[in-house]
């Protein structure tokens, strides 16, 4: 199936929206962090996924995961 529409695009959002309700199963692989919250932007241009952390000291972390497809070759 070609993309027609890419600001975002279908896969990016569904991409974005299946890594957000992982959140119990990123944060249980994380060995020195927690996740206390995520941001999902499927608004955005290129979808962003912003992962709030907390590690073992109590310091506060974020982490941000931009997804982008790249264009059709066909």
């Amino acid at each position: 199936m070609k993309t027609t529409n890419y600001n975002p695009s279908a896969l990016e959002v569904e991409i974005a929206n299946a890594v957000y309700k992982l959140e119990k199963n990123i944060s249980a692989l994380l060995s020195d962090n927690e996740i206390i919250n995520i941001e999902n932007k499927i608004q955005e241009d290129n979808p962003l996924i912003i992962i709030h952390t907390l590690d073992r000291d109590g310091d506060p972390h974020e982490v941000v995961l931009k997804i982008i497809q790249k264009p059709d070759k066909f």
